[in-house]
């Protein structure tokens, strides 16, 4: 069966949850200062409802393999926007899944009028660091916004 992408929906929230969780003990990032321990992660839908915001799910045979947003954090400059957890499960890795979730988030930031994309991460993610430099992120020297998520220490800006 095909891969369908959408965007969140209520429904989808526990098996969201639990995928996030499991990549970050996967990749040994489950630590505090990280959506594994934000409460949000819990209820992903209702934080998406946000203006200017959306989550976008990959979904085969019924079962969520991966997802990908963007978010108007706190703090970040005008016209930019967070990249939010973009996560696909093990079984759905090396099939461009995740570079199409991520371009239909870069894509939904130019629909909204964004002109910049943040992100941050971890530098044990390698493989998706990867794929945000090719995509045209850039490395910065400290964090913008106000994410809250402190224990990440990789931060890039896509200017569109």
């Amino acid at each position: 069966m095909a891969i369908i992408y959408r965007e969140i929906e209520e429904r989808d929230n526990k098996a969201l949850a639990a995928l996030i969780r499991t990549v970050f003990e996967e990749f040994k990032i489950d630590k505090p200062g990280t959506v594994y321990t934000d409460p949000t992660t819990d209820h992903l839908s209702e934080v998406f409802k946000t203006a200017q915001s959306v989550y976008w799910v990959a979904e085969e045979d019924g079962e969520i393999i991966g997802g990908c947003g963007i978010y108007p954090t706190d703090g970040l400059p005008d016209g930019c926007v967070e990249l939010v957890k973009l996560y696909t499960s093990a079984a759905a890795r090396g099939k461009g899944i995740g570079k199409i979730l991520l371009q239909k988030s870069i894509e939904s930031a130019q629909h909204f009028g964004y002109n910049e994309v943040y992100l941050e991460s971890f530098p044990d993610l390698t493989t998706a660091i990867s794929m945000y430099k090719k995509t045209g992120f850039k490395n910065l020297s400290a964090p913008l916004g106000n994410s809250g998520h402190f224990a990440c220490n990789v931060w890039m800006l896509l200017v569109l």
